[in-house]
């Protein structure tokens, strides 16, 4: 049996380390087996959370084989006031829902919380259930960027070393990381917790694993929420452009911003032109991050950081300070660090058995660099780039491939959607409502960020009445941007 243990990778941030479709199972074929209560105990850090175990079949295919367990945690409601069990679906990929319950669960309101036992885990193949383990060094070679034939070459190669090593460290689990899979996990843990049908909201990555429950399970679906949606019908071309389009357009919002506030450290000053400056920096291996001294920032670094600080607004005055720190840097120097680990999690593999992106040689992939540079000329390097590499060679049909929603649920989904999300564009999420049709309703957030409920106060008594008595939003629902805290 199975039994081995954070990973809090922002979806940018797991990209930066970044058909025959497959028909939703049938409903005999999807039904898990009958799950074991969970045995829910004090959490180690926090004795007023709740943690505990369910064992799970490593491969649903084969519910009596080899098994995992998967771990989770709850805060339980008010008795007085309490109307089920609230699951939440971990983004990243790779978060740890578990840290989620036990550090962070006032993400809800003190309302909701009152009203449903707050529940998450950690997806299987992460943190506490049973997480893919690879060799450092073969995580490590993989590039940023691949450069010439030869390099793609050797991607290649590399990545077919790298998955058989996760292969052999991690066990038959790590074939088994799809988020079809999840799916099924999530089936038995509603069962374990003893609820008819499922209360679900999923953030960011964690809304793949909401919009293939629906599919799988929609009889089963009491309330979902998807807040900043993934678009899982993209191909390759379409993946990488609109994920290029959303990287320049939260860029663009930064510089507006930095125009009009004088809380931005470089108010009143080109900011383009500094940024264009600390690429030609990066470029030429003379940039250093001062956060970290001596460690060199490639442009791709650049861009990645720079991004990751997009997803909420609070960070934007640290990032222009952090661009002014750099540009004003007069001596650079490098030097390189390690960490001397054989092992090193490896979150973002449910990735690759989710996504095809096939790339058939350098010269299909130097026209993805190109077509990406033009659709986001200051940003240039998204790190969705990433995703072609790390998942170079894959071989196919992968488990969980992209195709359109097929969702028949009663109530409609509830897509939150932040008009300026840096990561999960608008665009994704008003394609997915396309898809849902009269299965899905939007609710725009008209501000910026990844993510919305957290940020605005209106989205969130809209999602609270949503969850709590499934009042579904009127058709174009909107809520005003927030402006940034000066």
């Amino acid at each position: 049996m199975l039994r081995v243990r954070k990973s809090a990778v922002g979806w940018a941030v797991a990209l930066a380390l970044t058909a025959a479709g497959l028909t939703p199972a049938s409903p005999a074929a999807a039904r898990p087996q009958p799950a074991p209560a969970i045995d829910w105990r004090p959490c180690a850090t926090d004795t007023s959370a709740e943690c505990g175990t369910l064992s799970l079949p490593v491969d649903w295919n084969r519910p009596g084989g080899e098994r995992f367990d998967l771990s989770l945690a709850r805060r339980v409601a008010d008795p007085a006031t309490r109307k089920g069990a609230l699951v939440f679906g971990p983004g990243g990929p790779g978060d740890s829902g578990v840290d989620r319950v036990v550090n962070g669960s006032s993400r809800f309101s003190a309302d909701l919380r009152a009203r449903f036992d707050i529940v998450s885990f950690d997806p299987r193949g992460t943190g506490g259930s049973h997480p893919v383990v690879c060799a450092r060094d073969l995580l490590a070679r993989q590039p940023q960027l691949i450069a010439d034939q030869a390099q793609f070459d050797a991607t290649l190669a590399n990545n077919a070393l790298l998955r058989a090593d996760c292969r052999a460290r991690t066990g038959a689990l790590y074939d088994h990381v799809d988020t079809t899979s999840a799916a099924r996990d999530l089936d038995a843990v509603r069962a374990a917790l003893g609820e008819r049908q499922l209360t679900f909201h999923g953030s960011s990555y964690g809304t793949l694993l909401g919009q293939r429950y629906a599919e799988l399970y929609p009889d089963r679906v009491r309330a979902m929420v998807l807040e900043a949606t993934m678009d899982h019908s993209l191909g390759t071309r379409a993946f990488l452009d609109t994920q290029a389009a959303t990287a320049e357009g939260a860029f663009d919002e930064f510089a507006a911003w930095c125009e009009r506030s004088t809380t931005c450290a470089l108010h009143g000053r080109d900011l383009r032109s500094i940024w264009a400056g600390l690429h030609v920096r990066a470029e030429r291996g003379l940039l250093t991050d001062p956060k970290r001294p001596g460690v060199v920032l490639t442009p791709f670094e650049l861009s990645r950081l720079t991004h990751r600080e997009f997803y909420d607004t609070w960070r934007w005055p640290g990032l222009a300070e952090w661009l002014g720190t750099m540009d004003a840097a007069a001596a650079l120097r490098s030097a390189g660090l390690s960490t001397g680990d054989a092992v090193a999690p490896y979150p973002f593999a449910v990735f690759c058995q989710d996504w095809s992106l096939p790339v058939r040689d350098y010269r299909e992939y130097a026209g993805h660099l190109r077509r990406a540079a033009r659709l986001a000329p200051d940003l240039r390097y998204p790190p969705a780039l990433f995703a072609l590499v790390t998942c170079l060679g894959t071989p196919t049909p992968v488990a969980n491939p992209q195709h359109r929603l097929r969702v028949h649920t009663d109530v409609p989904l509830l897509l939150a959607a932040t008009v300026h999300d840096p990561a999960t564009g608008y665009d994704w999420a008003r394609n997915v409502a396309r898809q849902l049709g009269r299965h899905g309703a939007v609710l725009t957030y008209q501000g910026w960020g990844h993510g919305s409920y957290s940020s605005s106060p209106c989205v969130q008594r809209a999602v609270d009445s949503y969850l709590t008595d499934r009042v579904v939003p009127a058709r174009g629902a909107s809520c005003p941007a927030i402006e940034p805290e000066v």
